[in-house]
Order: structure tokens, then sequence, then C-alpha cells
């Protein structure tokens, strides 16, 4: 299905707002949506907590925090803003900490148009119905992770089966759950630390199958939880989310801190591998590699494939383009703030002939599409943004610390 030739390319305060409705607490996973529903979770703390801070440092662990939590899931209208229902699903003192930086509420939901299912990593899984009332839970045993950074990694949602991938410094896993009953079908344990890769549900046409990155290795997994492939190489931190386009397969990781591999690589990987397809040492290429590159991929935002173009926000806030079949180098990285330094986690999207990148300060920057790079505009809410917006119709629909703003050119059509 094409894209809306209405979705928006102007907004700020005032200017193609259609609506703006304020969220209580606080959370960074994506908001999804489903004809005219808005799903989003949250975390609401009963007592005062530390404002996140912008920008990529270190020194973000904190303690446990003290103070009562209460995990929602809150829907809205699509058209009016209107808050449809909330639904608490769980209230406790954390059994963990977090960083500064991220949230209690960091896991993006997943819908099948008829429920919703909600992860919080450390608490467990929960589907509701679309009116907000809880059918199943599937509680979860808390787990330390590294550096007390919390969890974020979100549900995959596939046929009558919901994936959940749990890496920590504990036990790590993946592991499968009945969408009906809430029934846990099978579990395999995984040689992994810490990581907050969501898992991609790979249909290419030899087979279907689910990809997890991790620190160890990436794997290839059949839907019965058999390992089909795999390969050594990523950085020691995963975040970006796999994904395909035009056949292949594309994985990235670029931890910051790394000192154990220097390499922030970008790899694309063709369908029907089997067995170990790590690269030989001094190659970047391979029967079921199309093309590797050691330093291409950034830390948070997920690259982006748009009109046979490989794009990758860099987390300080530059930009790169490559040949998205071979991995040639179109343009370098170019600096988007030309005036100072802005820091980017939520992971860039295109329509019309754009790219998009939304920085924390919750500055939008639209680049024409193209093999040279163009600053066209700056669009600003003014107000801290780390989760990825949704597009849904002729609307695009940003989350940011506070708020859900929904962005259309014109008047909503009813």
């Amino acid at each position: 299905m094409g894209q809306s030739d209405r979705l928006p390319l102007v907004w700020g305060p005032g200017t193609n707002t259609a609506w703006q409705t304020r969220v209580p607490g606080r959370g960074w996973s994506s908001l999804i949506v489903w004809g005219h529903r808005v799903f989003v979770t949250t975390a609401v703390s009963e007592g005062e907590e530390e404002a996140p801070k912008k920008g990529l440092y270190f020194g973000g662990e904190r303690p446990v925090t003290k103070n009562r939590h209460r995990w929602l899931a809150v829907c809205l209208d699509r058209d009016s803003g209107a808050t449809l229902w909330t639904t608490e699903l769980f209230a406790a003192q954390p059994a963990t900490s977090i960083h500064v930086k991220n949230s209690y509420a960091s896991e993006t939901p997943v819908t099948d148009g008829e429920h919703i299912y909600v992860l919080f990593g450390q608490i467990g899984l929960f589907c509701l119905d679309f009116n907000g009332k809880v059918i199943w839970k599937q509680a979860f045993v808390p787990r330390k992770t590294a550096n007390g950074w919390g969890t974020a990694a979100s549900p995959v949602l596939y046929g009558d089966r919901v994936y959940v991938v749990a890496d920590n410094e504990e036990k790590s896993s993946l592991a499968v759950y009945d969408k009906r009953s809430g029934q846990e079908l099978w579990r395999v344990d995984r040689d992994e630390h810490t990581n907050y890769s969501t898992p991609f549900l790979w249909a290419n046409p030899l087979r279907t199958e689910l990809v997890v990155c991790g620190r160890n290795q990436v794997r290839g997994y059949d839907l019965d939880g058999n390992v089909l492939w795999h390969y050594k190489g990523m950085s020691t931190l995963t975040i970006p989310t796999p994904f395909a386009a035009d056949g292949l397969l594309y994985l990235a990781a670029g931890y910051v801190g790394d000192q154990l591999n220097p390499n922030k690589p970008v790899y694309v990987v063709r369908p029907g591998g089997e067995g170990d397809l790590t690269l030989v040492e001094g190659t970047n290429q391979s029967r079921f590699i199309a093309w590797m590159q050691p330093n291409a991929s950034s830390y948070n935002p997920s690259p982006l494939v748009y009109e046979g173009r490989l794009y990758v926000l860099w987390d300080f806030g530059f930009l790169n383009c490559r040949d998205a079949k071979t991995g040639r180098e179109i343009y370098d990285k170019q600096r988007l703030k030309t005036d100072g330094t802005a820091g980017f986690t939520s992971s860039p999207w295109a329509y019309r002939g754009r790219i998009f990148c939304l920085s924390e300060d919750g500055d939008a920057y639209v680049v024409k599409a193209g093999d040279a790079y163009a600053l066209e505009r700056v669009n600003s809410l003014g107000e801290m943004c780390m989760a990825t917006p949704a597009i849904s119709g002729n609307f695009l629909i940003i989350r940011t610390l506070s708020n859900v703003y929904c962005i259309a050119e014109r008047s909503p059509e009813k």
C-alpha cells in the first residue's frame, strides 16, 4: 500500500497540529496505531523522579527508585486525541533500576487488530482487548541488566504467537506465548548478556524466521526456536532493530562505549543461510552476506532503506548515505545541526521524497532523499523526543516526553 501524498512536511507549535494530548508518567515506547485508535504505554511514578538529560553520556546509572509506580496502557482516539480508556496493569515499587535516560515503559506494544500485547520487560506480558480489558497476563521474574540500565526490546507478533527475547545478566532466553491464552509454548536459553534490539520476523521467499541480534552472535531461528544460521562480529551492545528491504536483511550495531570490539558494523544478509556465516577475517562479503561495512552503524537509531539508499542516522547528529545493494558510500557523514550539537535516539523515517530525523530536542530535520545531501527545513516541537513516530493515513503521530501530537497538513477528515 502506497503512502499518502498528504503526509505532513511542515509542523510546529500552532502549525499543522491536529491535536495534542498529555500522557501521564514516562515511557519511551513508540506508540502504535490501528484504525482510529492510538495505543501507548507509560509508567507513572507516585513521587518525584530525576528528569532525563539529553545526549550521549556515561554515568547514567542510578539506584532502584523508592517511588511506587503504576504501569498503564492508554488508548487515544486518532482523529480527536481524546483518551478513550486507561488501564492500570501493575503497581509496585520497581524491583530493578534503569538508566536515567531509560524508562520503565520502553517496550513498544503490538496488536493484531483485536487485542493489544503489552510487554514490560521486568514485570510481564499482558493481553488486552480494544476496550482496555485484561484478557490474560504472564508474570516475569525480574533480572539484572548490565549496569542496571533496564530493558527495552519489544515483543514480536506472528500468527498465533508472541515472541519475547529477554537478554540480561542472569538468564537470557527467547520465549514464545500463545496469543489467545498466554500459555508459554517453548523457551530456549541464549548465550548472551544484556541487549536492547527488538527481534525481527523475516518472511523471505525461502522461509519465515526470527532474527535476533546479540553481542556474542546474531542468530536466525526457525519458528520453533531452532538456530538456522548465526554469525559473530557485532558490537558488544546491540540496539538497532533488524529489518528487510528489497529481499535483503539489514542488521546494525554501534555501541559507542565498546572497548572489546572497535567495529560498529552494518551487515546485509541474503536469505537461505545455514550454519556459521561469520566472515573470514579481512573479508566483507560471502555467499550469504551481501556486504559488510565495519564502521557504518549508529548506536541507538535503526538505519533506513528508502528508494534504494541506506541512510544511517548517527546519535551525534550526522546522516550518512550508502547504496543499499552494494554498501558503496554515496555521501559521507553530514552534520544536521550546523550551529551546535544535537543528540538523536529515535529512528529516521521517510515519505514524499524526504528523510526525517527527529532529535532529542524535538527538532525534525527534513532532508531531501537523493545522492546529494540537502537539508530542506527543521520542524520544531520544543519537547524532548526519543520514541520513533507512527504514520497512519494522512497523519504523523509523535510522542514526546509528556505529550502525543497528531500532525496533519490539512484538517483531519472524518
